[in-house]
């Protein structure tokens, strides 16, 4: 049977199996889930979230009762929300309203900094994450109606700012696409991040509203190395898949940036050149970085990953990131988050400008209109004379 303990809260700031001290003082120590049970995922734990009382740790009391319990699998719930678009006023974002039409994330990416937001649930920002997933369906009935608001001032959407509009569970989903129905019809400008192929089945629309200069599309590939990928991002498509949804995007005419994101030292920040090559010849015209990010659980969850799967890197690692981040492990502050501050900050900066300008990217960024905006009618409304 499995076996539950109240776990502490509050362990020493550094542990045996924490040699670069990155434990903080309020880390919750957390039970690595065995490797077959969590196959095809990112996390290596699923350590309780933040706000619960209690932490629940499954362990072996000797008669092998870890063995019988069933592998991590996808289920998808739904979200009852009553809006569907989010407002936000960072002034270190270019966008000022949002879409998502999922919460969690199967492409399982461990250094996802929408991880915490799990914790919102009652659930594990880490293996819950990435397979207790929950969706919108009402998403695109709600845009809808918020659209046709009698105040409501059109903007640029951004859609895939927290979690992946295009993770595996939209092919059925088709909440996403549904979204890009409604945007279509009003000629509301939308902006898309994504790390999936799937964004191809719905060039169909892309194409059409990129031609009243309506949709861009920013796809973000981190490595190009497939074995790096697969152990980082395991569900999100391959390397070669993204490029290859770059190319097919840009022949559409469709405006797409790729986003070298995140950079990590040590681990991929020597591939910032091979990428900005490989999508430029995918017919990228833009480009932009994000350094790696580690809020909240996202530090410890990704620092159990790096000593999985890169031991020997993990001080180097961190070491780097916190010449970058002024002595700690994420610094939180707007205007430098994003991009970190110090001598290696400023060279990963210096290196992506110069492959930029010699690869001609950036030269000029698209900005979406929002002229052509019409807006729904609601229930009952009676139609304008004029």
């Amino acid at each position: 049977m499995r076996r539950a303990s109240t776990a502490l809260k509050h362990p020493p700031a550094t542990l045996p199996s924490d040699p670069a001290g990155a434990l903080s003082p309020f880390t919750e120590i957390a039970v690595a889930i065995d490797r077959e049970r969590r196959r095809g995922r990112g996390a290596q734990s699923n350590a309780s979230g933040r706000f619960e009382v209690e932490a629940r740790v499954a362990f072996d009391d000797g008669w092998q009762s870890l063995d019988d319990l069933p592998a991590f699998k996808t289920t998808l719930g739904v979200d009852t929300a009553r809006k569907v678009i989010t407002r936000n006023e960072s002034p270190d974002i270019g966008f000022d309203r949002s879409i998502n039409p999922y919460r969690g994330c199967e492409h399982g990416c461990v250094y996802c900094f929408a991880r915490p937001t799990h914790a919102f649930l009652g659930l594990s920002p880490g293996l819950d994450f990435e397979s207790k997933l929950f969706a919108k369906p009402d998403a695109p009935g709600l845009l809808e109606k918020e659209l046709a608001a009698a105040n409501y001032e059109p903007k640029t959407m951004a859609i895939g700012t927290n979690t992946d509009p295009y993770q595996p569970i939209e092919r059925d989903a088709k909440i996403m696409r549904g979204l890009l129905e409604v945007l279509e019809r009003t000629s509301h400008p939308v902006g898309i991040v994504t790390k999936s192929a799937l964004v191809t089945r719905d060039i169909d629309i892309l194409a059409r509203m990129a031609k009243r200069n309506l949709a861009k599309v920013a796809i973000s590939v981190t490595t190009l190395d497939p074995k790096l990928a697969r152990s980082m991002e395991p569900r999100a498509s391959a390397p070669a898949k993204r490029l290859e949804a770059l190319r097919q995007l840009s022949e559409a005419g469709i405006p797409t940036t790729v986003m070298v994101a995140p950079v990590i030292p040590a681990l991929n920040d020597v591939e910032i050149e091979r990428i900005l090559d490989a999508a430029a010849h995918a017919g990228v015209r833009e480009a932009s970085y994000v350094l790696l990010r580690l809020p909240l659980e996202v530090r410890d969850l990704f620092r159990e990953w790096l000593m999985a799967n890169y031991p020997d890197r993990y001080r180097h690692v961190f070491t780097l990131i916190r010449d970058m981040r002024d002595g700690r492990d994420y610094d939180s502050q707007w205007g430098t988050r994003m991009k970190g501050t110090g001598p290696m900050a400023w060279m990963i900066g210096r290196r992506f400008e110069i492959a930029c300008a010699r690869l001609g990217l950036n030269k000029r960024r698209v900005k979406l209109t929002t002229d052509h905006f019409a807006r729904p009618k609601r229930n009952g409304e009676q139609l304008s004379l004029f």
